[in-house]
Formats: C-alpha cells, sequence, structure tokens
C-alpha cells in the first residue's frame, strides 16, 4: 500500500529565526547600553525593555516584516522595520511619563538603545541576505523554467524576472501552444518552447526548477509531464491555479497532515483580533469622552423634535450574519423594523426636520460608538445594512454575504469613496460591496487608520445620506 506524503512548510526557518534574533538585539543593546554607561539594569529597565519586545512583536507581525514573500527583501521590509520601532517606543515614553518613571531611566542609554536597535534589526537583515544570496553562487542552482503559459504562470515568471531576491533565475516558459495562438490570448507572453523541449533541457541539467502551472482542469496531463520530469534531477514544483477563484483572505490550514486553503476568510486571526478589538476600545472610548456633550445636545433635539425614545434600535446582520441590535438616534416618527425596511429617501415625510439634519451629519449614528464597546461592531468595517435589504440584496449582489466576514462598522472603505447613504439602485449597491470586500481582502491597521483619519474629512457628510 502506497502511503501518501506530508506537505510540509517551506521558510519557517528563516521567519522564526528573524523574530528570534529580533528580540535578542533589542534586550541586548539596551543590556550593553545601560552596563556601559550606568551599571544599573533594574525592574524599571525590564519593564521597559518587555513593553518594547511586546509592542515591537505584535507591531511587526502586523505591518509584514514576518511575511515569508517579503521577508528576503530589505529593501521591502526596512520601512516596517523603522515604523514598527517607532511605535514600540512611543509606548515605552507614553507608558514612562504616564507612571512617572522616566526619571529612572538613563536618557544616554535610552537613546543609545533607540538609535542603534533599528541599525542593528536591517544591518544582520542585509548581511543574511549577502550571505544567502553568496550560498546561491552556483547559477545552476537558481536556474528555472515555468511549464504553462497561463496567468498563473506568467504571473510567476514575471515575479522570477522582476524579483531577484527570491533567488530564481528565469530561463524562460514553456507551452505546447504555438506563439501565434498565445500571442492572440495573452499579448504578454513568450515561449521559449515546447514543453518537450523543456524536458530535454532538463535530462541535459540546464536548470534545477520546473514549476508546473497548467490549469486545474488539466490534472491527467499535470501528472504526466511530472512523470515525464521524472527521469531528470530537476525539482518539480505545482503552482496550483488558485486565482481563477475571488480570494477573500485565502490562507493555509493544516488538518492534521492534509493541507487545505481557504477561498473565503475573515482577516481576523490570532494577534490581528486582538489588536482589532484594542483599537476599536481606545478609540470608541476616546470618542464618546470627547462627544459626550454633542450626545446630550442631540438627544434633547430628538426628545423635543417628535414624540418617541430617544434611541431606536434596529436588527442588523453582524459578523457571520449573526443577528445584533444597533444603535440610533431616532430620525423618523416610525420604527421600522420588520420584514420590509423602506430606505429614506429625498423629502421622506417619515424623517422629522431634526431628523434630517442628523442623518446628513451622521450624527444619528453617534450611538453606534457604544456598540462599538459592547463588540458588536468596529469602528471601520462595512455599514450594516438593515436584516430586509440583506435578504433582498442576497439573492440579486454576486457575494454580497461575503461583507460579514467581519465586525460591521460605523465608517468603512465603501463610504470614503463616495458609497454612503442611500442605494437607491442595484449599481449603487454592487459599487459598495465591492469596496467592502476590497477593504476585507487588504485589512491592515494601518488602513483602518487611514479611514479614520479620511472619514473626519470626507466621511460624515454626504450628498445622499438622506
Amino acid at each position: 500500500m502506497r502511503e501518501s506524503g506530508i506537505i510540509k512548510r517551506h521558510g519557517d526557518e528563516l521567519i522564526i529565526a528573524y523574530r528570534i534574533m529580533d528580540i535578542a538585539f533589542i534586550i541586548t543593546t539596551i543590556l550593553i547600553a545601560s552596563y556601559l554607561y550606568t551599571g544599573v539594569w533594574n525592574i524599571h529597565y525590564v519593564l521597559a525593555t518587555s513593553i518594547a519586545v511586546v509592542s515591537y512583536s505584535v507591531l511587526a507581525e502586523l505591518l509584514g516584516v514576518y511575511n515569508p514573500s517579503l521577508a528576503s527583501s530589505l529593501r521591502q521590509t526596512i520601512a516596517p522595520i523603522l515604523l514598527a520601532w517607532l511605535c514600540a517606543i512611543g509606548f515605552v515614553l507614553v507608558l514612562g511619563f504616564g507612571f512617572k518613571i522616566t526619571d529612572q531611566f538613563s536618557r544616554v542609554a535610552l537613546s543609545c538603545w533607540f538609535i542603534t536597535t533599528p541599525i542593528f534589526l536591517t544591518s544582520y537583515r542585509f548581511i543574511s541576505n549577502k550571505v544567502r544570496a553568496s550560498a546561491r553562487g552556483d547559477s545552476y542552482t537558481q536556474k528555472s523554467i515555468v511549464i504553462g503559459a497561463t496567468p498563473a504562470g506568467l504571473a510567476l515568471a514575471n515575479e522570477m524576472a522582476t524579483r531577484p531576491e527570491h533567488g530564481l533565475k528565469l530561463i524562460g516558459v514553456f507551452d505546447d501552444r504555438s506563439q501565434e495562438r498565445l500571442s492572440s490570448e495573452s499579448p504578454q507572453a513568450t515561449i521559449s518552447g515546447s514543453i518537450n523541449d523543456a524536458l530535454e533541457m532538463a535530462k541535459e541539467r540546464n536548470f534545477r526548477h520546473v514549476y508546473v502551472a497548467l490549469p486545474m482542469e488539466a490534472s491527467g496531463r499535470i501528472k504526466q509531464i511530472i512523470n515525464h520530469f521524472s527521469d531528470s534531477t530537476a525539482r518539480v514544483y505545482i503552482v496550483p491555479d488558485f486565482f481563477t477563484y475571488d480570494l477573500i483572505q485565502s490562507r493555509w490550514r493544516n488538518v492534521g497532515n492534509i493541507p487545505t486553503l481557504s477561498i473565503h476568510d475573515t482577516p481576523f486571526y490570532g494577534m490581528s483580533t486582538f489588536v482589532k478589538r484594542l483599537e476599536d476600545i481606545v478609540v470608541s472610548a476616546l470618542i464618546l469622552l470627547l462627544i459626550s456633550p454633542v450626545l446630550f445636545a442631540v438627544s434633547l433635539g430628538v426628545k423635543l423634535s417628535s414624540p418617541g425614545p430617544i434611541i431606536f434600535k434596529q436588527d442588523r446582520y453582524g459578523i457571520d450574519g449573526k443577528k445584533i441590535k444597533v444603535w440610533k438616534f431616532r430620525s423618523m416618527r416610525v420604527m421600522d423594523n420588520g420584514a420590509e425596511v423602506k430606505q429614506a429617501t429625498k423629502g421622506d415625510p417619515r424623517v422629522t426636520k431634526f431628523g434630517a439634519f442628523i442623518r446628513r451629519t451622521s450624527l444619528d449614528e453617534l450611538p453606534q460608538f457604544v456598540n462599538v464597546l459592547q463588540g458588536r461592531m468596529s469602528i471601520v468595517g462595512p455599514r450594516p445594512h438593515a436584516v430586509s435589504h440583506n435578504e433582498e440584496y442576497r439573492k440579486i449582489v454576486d457575494k454580497y454575504m461575503l461583507r460579514h466576514k467581519v465586525k460591521p462598522g460605523i465608517t468603512g472603505w465603501a463610504q470614503i469613496n463616495g458609497y454612503r447613504g442611500e442605494t437607491d439602485t442595484v449599481d449603487k449597491m454592487e459599487k459598495r460591496v465591492e469596496y467592502d470586500l476590497n477593504y476585507i481582502r487588504q485589512w491592515s491597521l494601518w488602513l483602518d487608520i487611514k479611514i479614520i483619519f479620511l472619514t473626519i474629512f470626507k466621511g460624515f457628510v454626504g450628498k445622499t445620506a438622506y
């Protein structure tokens, strides 16, 4: 009986080594600086070092410093390293002033630590890249070919040709289709020969790496090609054509020894979940404190404008499609929360005069900062729609329900790009969903900060907010 092999992850060793080395350099530099200048190492230095290590590690992870696809490029990681270290030092200083222990530190020692640490963090990576490049000195070990002028194959070939840090030298793309046929299908494709030509070259050891990038439906042909290349010493890789799917936060996950790939997933796992929740708590608490006079004034205005409660609670879909209660200042004389909810339109008679003002300026949504503290919503995310609207649009807008892979937000990528307020046509809703899904695909802490910043200038007032 033939046993199936185990698929192992590649590149984890380097990433683990970088994590360990980063922590070691952060600790070593403060140890050396404090001992050389003061000869003192007390609990305050231990506390400062611990804060710096934890905050730097979290931020470096979120900024992609340890992303396997970027870690081999100093050019792409130097800015995130410096930014993560700058923020880490900011945390140390803020907490030091907050607990009034800054007089326990040597300013010279801390200054040396602040300056020399990023120098070491970037320098050893530069040396590591040079050493690994030297180890790949034999040009044969770098020579690579791609089988299949598919979109995935051409993208891989372009990556090899334009990114030398991968350590792969592209020899050519091989395909059994003629150059004329390929030129009509993919004008950018340049073919170096047929697959049989590639096989003969492999037998003569003209290259070391073979990347098979044929469509997934050609499984029989892929197996045949792999069997042919087993008559050579070339290393053979399969390039799965996953990009035929619309990937949203795709990631590998092993179930035992069986690798699986998520197609539609949430960006919030592990540390990113913690950071997102911390961002929500800190920002919402600060905003609620600052706007408390506004909340009181709007509450009074709602109460005086028409009879009824000040706060209107409406059912919406939250993360994973679970129903949540979303709070708003009441802006209408009615409170629709049933199977049918009509969107507000221009001149809607249900909207009070004061309600029209708070809807136009988004003041009606301020109670949702309480929802954020409760954990039902987030500061940034797709805007929540009434349940009846969800049930309507999920049937006519492709991938509509994928918006619920994250918590709904008070503001979002769609809102700052002009898709706020009434969505009276399917086209408008499709554009809003498009922006929402792009936010989920590209999520980062810095994207959230950008959206919050832009919301201050153009996200609160809109012509389509009735």
